[in-house]
């Protein structure tokens, strides 16, 4: 046995040797004890009988010295404020273990321990305003009841989703195709931040890993696989949000599509995954419906702030609880009502109520006048 080393610091090492996947990880765990030390000490002919492992394989475990190094690695990590979870500690996802290739081991910034069911919501990068906006309204919502909304950070729909759940104070968690320390797209480095002060950034790679064809799809596969269920907003036929879903599909989960316009090509995947089964999504009342928690199940709606009055929704800004207050007693208002009530520019107001229709504080009536959801 390796017995220089720790077992978490054997993970980290299987998990950054090349050439290895994750299912070829997880059958020798099984097949030599469940020790990763054992793996690194084994004799190449006991490798070499485990299914999948080859000369290759067995001669990059028994020359895991020459190919990283340990020290440097935990070094980084500290540097880096990052932590590395494992399929035995609590704040491994817990529906991740279910999948048949589960990683071995998670790197993590932002100290979120999944303790909340979570939704995938991914889509294309080249998205649509209608697109973004359903993304962010729908991240808004679920995590305003309680969900932590995962994706991938990438343009387009990940981005909308991160910022819909950070926008009413909800978690979120972005899952990477590279490295913790690579950014990508570089321009979400700010969004990364937030994710990581209210949430969690996760991967499976070490620190330096760039991306390529094969990380995006073992991402899409952790997406996928720590959800209950994922959501597909606007998707090229063979978009990588498409991965997501199959991978969904595969691993039993709860697969819902966004429709669009016809005439939109981001919308053909979503169109497509309708007919093959998936469940249509016009609200999130679809998927909590097909969800179907019993009572005490769900996770608990985001709390109030203390001293917010009674029937108030909880992370509303100033000008948000003004136009709020103007509904006391189920009033029902038109804008310029509320216009001229607070004393707000059409503008203002008009971006004011759609944060409150986001936040489902309140709802739009046919004729055009607002109300309170209560």
């Amino acid at each position: 046995m390796s017995s220089d080393l720790t077992e978490r610091q054997a993970f980290l090492v299987l998990n950054a040797l090349p050439n290895i996947g994750p299912i070829t990880l997880n059958r020798l765990l099984d097949e030599l004890g469940g020790d990763p030390r054992t793996i690194l000490s084994t004799d190449r002919r006991r490798l070499e009988a485990v299914k999948g492992v080859g000369p290759v394989i067995s001669a990059t475990l028994g020359a895991w010295r020459e190919k990283f190094d340990v020290a440097k690695e935990e070094e980084t990590m500290a540097q880096s404020r990052a932590d590395y979870i494992i399929g035995a500690d609590a704040d491994y996802p817990k529906l991740l273990k279910e999948i048949s290739d589960p990683p071995i081991a998670l790197y993590r910034k932002g100290r979120y321990d999944f303790s909340r069911p979570n939704i995938a919501i991914v889509g294309s990068r080249r998205t649509t305003l209608y697109g973004q906006a359903t993304a962010k309204k729908i991240g808004a919502q679920l995590a305003q009841l309680g969900f932590c909304i995962v994706s991938g950070l990438a343009r387009g729909i990940d981005t909308a989703a991160h910022e819909g759940a950070l926008s009413v104070g909800g978690k979120t968690a972005a899952v990477l195709g590279t490295g913790l320390d690579i950014v990508y797209p570089p321009e979400n480095l700010g969004l990364y931040r937030q994710i990581e002060e209210h949430g969690a950034v996760l991967s499976e790679f070490p620190f330096g890993r760039r991306a390529d064809r094969q990380s995006f799809a073992m991402r899409n596969r952790i997406v996928a696989g720590m959800c209950e269920a994922t959501v597909v907003i606007e998707s090229d036929v063979d978009g990588g949000a498409m991965i997501t879903a199959r991978f969904a599909g595969e691993q039993g989960r709860l697969l819902f599509a966004v429709p669009g316009r016809i005439d939109q090509p981001t919308s053909a995947g979503c169109h497509q995954l309708i007919r093959d089964g998936a469940t249509l999504l016009t609200s999130v009342d679809d998927l909590l419906s097909e969800l179907n928690y019993l009572d005490g199940l769900r996770p608990s709606p985001i709390p109030e702030k203390p001293g917010t009055p009674a029937g108030t929704p909880a992370n509303l800004t100033a000008d948000e609880a003004r136009v709020f207050a103007c509904f006391a007693g189920g009033a029902m208002l038109t804008p310029d009502a509320l216009a001229e009530l607070t004393g707000l520019s059409a503008a203002q107001l008009s971006a004011v109520l759609m944060m409150l229709e986001l936040k489902r504080a309140v709802a739009k009536r046919a004729d055009g006048s607002f109300e309170t959801r209560g």
